[in-house]
């Protein structure tokens, strides 16, 4: 009878969301941050103008007086 040897693409990858025939738990903020980062990196001018009025916002709500 042969023996099966470990090898490394026999392994499930951390990032792999089926283990052994079952769905792993979602993680939903995890999943937002990957697409947001892919969002950025696609769209950069965007992200920038984004994050910036973000900023913007946020800075005018939250002064101190």
């Amino acid at each position: 009878m042969p023996v099966k040897t470990a090898r490394s693409n026999d392994r499930p990858s951390e990032n792999s969301r089926v283990e052994s025939g079952s769905v792993a738990e979602a993680q939903p903020m995890q999943d937002f941050i990957e697409y947001a980062r892919n969002y950025a990196r696609s769209n950069p001018e965007a992200a920038a103008l984004w994050c910036f009025g973000i900023g913007f916002i946020l800075g005018w709500k939250l002064k101190p007086w």
